[in-house]
């Protein structure tokens, strides 16, 4: 037989030695497709089930998401999405042609979402299959020539061939190798973890995708401001404002209802952070069901309460002064809490008191009144615009007074914290300008001309609490948990083979030989190797006159052989 022959049989021989070290797919040259349908179809699989197509995917996926975090989304604020077309006039109808103010439920990025999906099995199936298939098998033979791989070494000895090989399969097998004695060799293989974690890390990210499609088609969310003392049903109808994923139903809500007992907040009294909240939280009594018993619980910021598959959270705090509104007889025709917004860190809230019904003025003509409000929870002298400290220390309240049409029945939505003008009147004041009051808790004042007066009875504290069912969730988390930990598998675990060979020489003595391969340049096979080695050199020590500890290492050339070998 040539020389090259031989070479390359022994190139064979290595490549089989090193194969199946992966179950990644192998590289193929490329090639024209097949002409026809099948052809075609069979050349876009095997470029959509590549790793290179998934990685390109899965990447796509991650740049498409930004522009959901940086643009406003219809499906979560269509408020903001509006002011967004009032703003920009030449980019909106631009964002509405590329589905950028609807992203996650857009064509482009579900097909991204549904190929990375679909590349994902069509990749994880047949190697997972290829790795059982490696499991049920033995590591395969020993090559011809254990000099050509990266990690070798020699020495001679007097045991017998049958006693080394004993020794070093039951050496591998404690150091949890899967060994077997093939021929005049033991082969063994470590590493398993490598695989199962690559594997895992795939599968993985499949779960990811389900839960999260899940979680989008079946979720809700919604929100709902309560003052001290009222309460919550979880009915649609009880929302002030309610969002849901495709396939929810108002049938999949949760069963159960909670009062707001009472608020309780805290704040810095001095030093740089000032008004700095210290304590936010509510104490509920809640149940579940219709006819649950009552329980009480405490609900914080990032410690909701979780009632079956709904959580509620604390999201927002504010003061709803109570006020009570007579006619001109002294007929109350008005008392409420009314919440107001916060307009900024010291909780300066504004508001509007209606009054839709029951009012008659001095001359007996019916008509709706309005009450422009605003609440300085801690007023100082000098300072009339704004709270000097977010707690409720020097409330003072201050009224706009109007009477005439508030519009409700003319059938165009009107906000609670708004004032519609166009058919309103104002109060005026002795000096014929808009009527205007400070009033502290308790105090009354007398709207001109016998129309009536309002009362500042106090102020009540409210709470916005956000509702939200988001099924899968935890199958999301289990699938990021075991994304990490089949990351750091396949990243940091080496798969490697073993072989010991041990024949008589030509004087008799027995020759000794132990070489390992990787799938990739590592120092920790030699370095393995050599641990090993050092083990079974004691169990069967050098013989006399020879060299103890004879090492050879493949030329270049050899060693890049081997190693695409161990790729292949």
């Amino acid at each position: 037989m040539s020389e090259t022959t031989t070479d390359r049989a022994e190139e064979q021989d290595l490549g089989a030695a090193g194969s199946q070290l992966s179950t990644a797919p192998k590289e193929e040259l490329p090639n024209l497709p097949a002409m026809g349908f099948v052809g075609w179809a069979r050349w876009f699989w095997r470029q959509l089930t590549s790793m290179r197509v998934a990685l390109l995917l899965l990447l796509l996926l991650a740049l498409g998401a930004i522009p959901g975090s940086l643009i406003p989304q219809s499906g979560s604020d269509e408020t903001k999405v509006a002011e967004f077309r009032d703003q920009h006039d030449i980019l909106a109808p631009v964002y509405d042609k590329l589905g950028l103010f609807h992203v996650y439920s857009s064509v482009w990025f579900s097909a991204i979402y549904i190929l990375l999906f679909v590349s994902l099995i069509g990749c994880i199936v047949p190697r997972t299959w290829q790795f059982v298939g490696q499991l049920r098998g033995r590591p395969p033979g020993a090559p011809k020539r254990l000099t050509r791989l990266p990690a070798y070494t020699t020495w001679r000895t007097e045991a017998e061939p049958e006693q080394v090989r004993e020794a070093a399969l039951a050496l591998l097998q404690k150091n949890r190798f899967r060994a077997h004695v093939a021929g005049d060799a033991v082969a063994a293989e470590k590493g398993y973890l490598r695989e199962v974690g690559n594997l895992a890390f795939h599968i993985a990210l499949i779960v990811m995708l389900i839960a999260f499609a899940w979680g989008q088609l079946f979720k809700m969310e919604g929100n709902k401001l309560v003052v001290e003392g009222d309460g919550f049903s979880n009915t649609l109808t009880q929302y002030d404002d309610f969002k849901s994923g495709t396939l929810f139903s108002t049938e999949d809500l949760t069963p159960f209802s909670f009062n707001l007992k009472d608020f309780k907040g805290t704040y810095e009294a001095s030093g740089p952070n000032k008004g700095t909240p210290r304590t936010y939280q509510t104490s509920l009594t809640y149940a579940e069901g219709a006819y649950g018993k009552d329980e009480s619980t405490v609900v914080k910021v990032n410690e909701p309460l979780k009632i079956g598959d709904s959580k509620v959270y604390l999201t927002a705090h504010g003061y709803a002064p109570v006020i009570t509104v007579r006619d001109g007889k002294g007929k109350v025709v008005y008392s409420d809490a009314v919440p107001m917004l916060p307009l900024d860190a010291n909780v300066t809230s504004s508001g509007v008191v209606k009054v839709y019904d029951g009012y008659k003025n001095a001359e007996g003509v019916s008509e709706q009144l309005a009450f422009k409000a605003f609440l300085l929870p801690t007023y100082t002298a000098g300072n009339e615009l704004s709270s000097s400290f977010p707690a409720l220390i020097n409330p003072v309240l201050n009224l706009e007074p109007y009477h005439g049409d508030l519009g409700v029945n003319s059938g165009i939505p009107q906000s609670v914290y708004q004032l519609d003008k166009t058919h309103m009147k104002g109060f005026k004041d002795s000096k014929g300008k808009q009527m205007r009051e400070n009033l502290r808790p308790g105090q009354t004042v007398e709207l001109p001309n016998g129309a009536g007066s309002v009362t500042y009875e106090g102020t009540k504290e409210w709470a916005n609490f956000q509702i939200t069912q988001q099924p899968a969730s935890g199958w999301a988390l289990a699938g990021a948990m075991a994304a990490i930990f089949g990351l750091a598998a396949s990243l940091f675990i080496q798969r490697r083979r073993v072989w010991v060979r041990a024949v008589k020489g030509a004087d008799g003595v027995t020759v000794v030989e132990m070489a390992g391969l990787g799938r990739s340049e590592s120092a920790k096979v030699p370095e393995e190797l050599g641990d090993l080695a050092g083990i079974l050199y004691e169990q069967a020590p050098g013989a006399p006159g020879g060299s103890d500890a004879e090492s050879d290492r493949a030329s270049d050339s050899d060693t890049a052989a081997a190693a695409e070998g161990a790729e292949n």
